[in-house]
């Protein structure tokens, strides 16, 4: 069985920095790709940041480009998100996911497993 656990997130305010924390477990991590998706109030799920299963592949929302950075680490069976310079407008629950291939999915019919979610909120 598959599971998928967030961390990491919570208050921030404008301008700050978070990481979010991903660790999955059940099946050979460094097989899939992993991604990260956000959702905010009454909007749809949207992509934020992929990394191919050997790590040498990221790609970014326009949104977020130059300022989060995905990374994993395949023996401890974790990803990573960095976040600098948020805004309000970056504020929802994010989900992490895993894919059904080696490849970034940018889509959520691509991801076979996820997390449940961990909220961020960047606010004054």
């Amino acid at each position: 069985q598959v599971h998928v656990v967030e961390s990491g997130g919570g208050l921030v305010q404008p301008g700050g920095s978070l990481r979010l924390s991903c660790a999955a477990s059940g099946r050979t991590f460094s097989t899939y790709a992993m991604s990260w998706f956000r959702q905010a109030p009454g909007k749809e799920r949207e992509f934020v940041a992929g990394i191919s299963a050997s790590g040498r592949v990221t790609n970014y929302a326009d949104a977020v480009e130059g300022r989060f950075t995905i990374s994993r680490d395949n023996d401890k069976t974790t990803v990573s998100l960095q976040m600098n310079s948020l805004q309000p407008e970056d504020t929802a629950v994010y989900y992490c996911g895993q894919g059904i291939t080696r490849l970034v999915p940018r889509d959520p019919k691509g991801v076979e497993y996820w997390g449940k979610g961990t909220l961020v909120t960047v606010s004054s």
